[in-house]
């Protein structure tokens, strides 16, 4: 992994010498995003406000019930599209002329900035929708992209005296009852609400309330009948390949969300819950239950600067408990914080890394988790059969494609990318080419899940590499999938362990299980970052080992200095021989078992040779037909010479850097290993030993009845 890191670096290096692709990785990384907390003085926001309940409009999004309460209202959908048209008429003009003329791609990106100074103008519903479309490079090309990440969500504030009838009305008494001082003006005004700083009457507590804009309702579904109902005309024109209806409907669940307050308060409060024990360095603002309504959000008030923009010599630190937060969220929890854009991630004045704002969150399922990290192993054995599987189950491709094509080209693809040789031999056209006729001749697809995922990652990228130019994705995400793949006992992700270290083979491979464990250490490092290792996470002391003094076992003398020295062991090590290793050391129990029968093997047969005893005749003069004396005794096969090169390979990693490798210059003296770990064996002996013995005994007899008879 550590050359795939390098070979990454040097990819992006020669990426960002092209034009396309810079812009491109800029924009994944959210580096043209503005953030700032007002609105510029020219934006008029337009909403619909009707004089007529909105109690019938759905509160999640419902297509049919949308379009049947619209649809009893022509006045305000007409009144609506006049809105629009009066704003978007020239656009839209000039868009249909480059069509007919096909000049599409010359002027896109003029278009794209009419269309982003536009858009802020017409509500909630398009400023999200555009801020939606700025992360999807599979429907926009890079440059548009760009335009319409500089879209501001920052609108003119409403009312004060409005949000606060807004307040008392949500919350069912007057807002001095509960708040003993609140801002006499927004701190921040975007498209769904403002943010008002104040104190809880109650406790004093500092609090950030948010209250929504009223009307946003009624203008968000009215967009959303409007744009569906133009998606279903243009799905008559077979020309036009995007499905206007289908990316809508895929959007706007997710979109209702963000309206409802609550729903956002019980993400946040989850969120906390789920990172809490393991990564006590994140922090989420408390929220304050009681004094939330579907309309009004209120939660601690946290102070910090935008990580973003910090200076401080932690924010490195900082942005690798980031990674590994978002890892934990994509790959374990599920809940996934779909927002991360700069002004979301704060770094705290006591040097923690505090996530706001959980209204627009994404679940993941199961098989979307698991899925991924199986498609990691796959990719690191180029599997490219297993890969395209990969890419059904997690949505890539549609069920029923002929996939069987699609694998010499794929091949060609991560061949070219992961081989060695350097990035100045990787020609961009040809790759570019190649994944273009990828896509022409598969329906090859962005789920929505995955563009965010891919916008989460990559802002954090974006931040971390303003520090550190080498900064490597990869060098962070592996570690955490090592951690995974060790401790997880589900089995699709058992087997995901066994692939990544057996591979298709099913030969056990030293190399690639010292690759897994030094990323695992280089885990701990980074969980332990932050503040990890003092606030006591329970990911940062997965490395540690509670050492269990006055341990004896037969056969081995205990010295003085074993019982008041305990051994100082490495991550890797300390994790093998603790409980959470159960699962690995039972897992490789086979290994274990045969390393012992040829270690013992070795070691006896250079006795008998030392005794002059390698003449089996004389000895075994007694033993009847039809065994063969000679297979009692000890021999070495080429198997066995594999399996004692892996004993030594992995017993020389496991105790680098202790007091067993620092005393020792004849190479690895198993027995004295043995010796030296056993007074911090926490009871594995119990569980472990019976099965090692059970197993070797079978193998030996298995062994030696086989030789014999042959």
């Amino acid at each position: 992994m550590g050359e795939v890191s390098q070979e990454i670096k040097r990819v992006r290096a020669q990426m960002e010498e092209n034009e396309d692709l810079a812009i491109l990785m800029r924009g994944l990384r959210g580096q043209n995003l503005r953030d700032t907390q007002f609105a510029d003085d020219n934006i008029k926001l337009r909403l619909v406000e009707v004089d007529e309940s909105s109690e019938f409009l759905p509160l999640v999004y419902e297509p049919s019930t949308i379009s049947a309460y619209w649809g009893k209202r022509p006045r305000a959908v007409a009144t609506r599209v006049v809105q629009l048209l009066s704003v978007a008429g020239g656009f839209l003009s000039r868009l249909a002329w480059d069509v007919i003329n096909k000049k599409v791609k010359e002027n896109e990106v003029a278009r794209a900035i009419e269309l982003r100074e536009i858009v802020t103008s017409l509500g909630p519903a398009y400023v999200k929708l555009g801020q939606a479309l700025s992360i999807r490079p599979d429907i926009l090309s890079p440059a548009a992209m760009v335009e319409l990440q500089k879209l501001c969500d920052k609108v003119p504030s409403f009312p004060d005296d409005v949000a606060m009838a807004l307040i008392n009305e949500e919350l069912g008494q007057p807002w001095q009852n509960i708040y003993s001082e609140l801002s006499s003006s927004p701190i921040a005004a975007a498209s769904l609400g403002q943010v008002y700083k104040g104190r809880l009457k109650e406790n004093g507590d500092l609090v950030a309330v948010k209250v929504q804009r009223p009307f946003v309702l009624e203008t968000v579904t009215v967009d959303l009948f409007i744009i569906r109902n133009l998606g279903l005309a243009l799905r008559k024109f077979p020309q036009i390949a995007i499905d206007v209806v289908g990316l809508v409907d895929e959007w706007a669940a997710r979109f209702f969300e963000e309206l409802d307050y609550v729903t956002e308060g019980e993400n946040g409060s989850l969120f906390a819950e789920m990172m809490r024990k393991d990564l006590p360095q994140v922090v989420v603002p408390n929220t304050y239950e009681k004094y939330t309504s579907r309309k009004v959000l209120t939660t601690e008030w946290i102070e910090g600067e935008k990580l973003s923009q910090s200076t401080e010599s932690d924010v490195g630190e900082l942005v690798n408990v980031g990674v590994i937060c978002y890892l934990k969220q994509l790959l374990d929890t599920g809940l996934f914080h779909a927002d991360p854009h700069p002004g979301n991630l704060i770094r705290t004045p006591d040097g923690k890394l505090a996530i706001l704002d959980f209204g627009l969150v994404t679940k993941l399922t199961d098989d979307q988790k698991y899925g991924m990290i199986e498609a990691i192993a796959h990719l690191i054995h180029r599997d490219y059969g297993a890969i395209v599987k990969d890419f059904v189950k997690l949505g890539f491709i549609s069920d029923g494609v002929n996939l069987e094509p699609i694998l010499p080209v794929l091949a060609k693809v991560f061949d070219q990318a992961l081989e060695g040789g350097g990035a100045k031999n990787l020609n961009f056209q040809e790759l570019a080419s190649d994944l273009a006729q990828i896509t022409f001749d598969y329906p090859f697809k962005i789920p929505p899940y995955f563009a965010l995922i891919i916008r989460a990652i990559g802002v954090l990228e974006g931040i971390a590499l303003v520090g550190n130019p080498d900064f490597a994705i990869v060098d962070e995400a592996y570690p955490y999938i090592a951690q995974r793949l060790l401790t997880d006992e589900s089995p699709r992700l058992r087997n995901a362990l066994r692939y990544t270290i057996y591979g298709k083979s099913g030969v056990f491979d030293a190399e690639r299980f010292i690759d897994v464990m030094q990323a695992f250490e280089s885990f701990i490092t980074a969980a332990k970052s932050g503040g990890g290792e003092s606030m006591n996470g329970d990911m940062a002391e997965l490395g540690m080992l509670q050492s269990q003094t006055g341990y004896i076992f037969p056969g081995f003398l205990s010295s003085a200095s074993q019982q008041t020295q305990p051994i100082q062991t490495r991550a890797a090590l300390a994790f093998l021989l603790s409980e959470k290793g159960n699962f690995f050391r039972e897992f490789l129990l086979d290994e274990i078992v045969k390393g012992i029968d040829a270690v013992a093997r070795e070691q006896l047969g250079q006795v008998i040779a030392i005794l002059g005893m390698g003449n089996a005749a004389p000895i075994f003069s007694m033993v009847p037909a039809p065994f063969k004396p000679a297979a009692l005794l000890p021999t070495i096969t080429e198997e066995d010479k594999v399996i004692l090169n892996n004993v030594e390979k992995v017993a020389e990693f496991l105790t680098a850097g202790t007091a067993i490798s620092s005393t020792s210059t004849q190479g690895v003296n198993v027995p004295r290993i043995v010796q030296e770990l056993l007074p911090v064996l926490p009871g594995i002996s119990g569980t472990i030993l019976p099965e090692v013995v059970s197993r070797l005994s079978s193998r030996i007899a298995a062994r030696i009845i086989r030789d014999a008879l042959l």
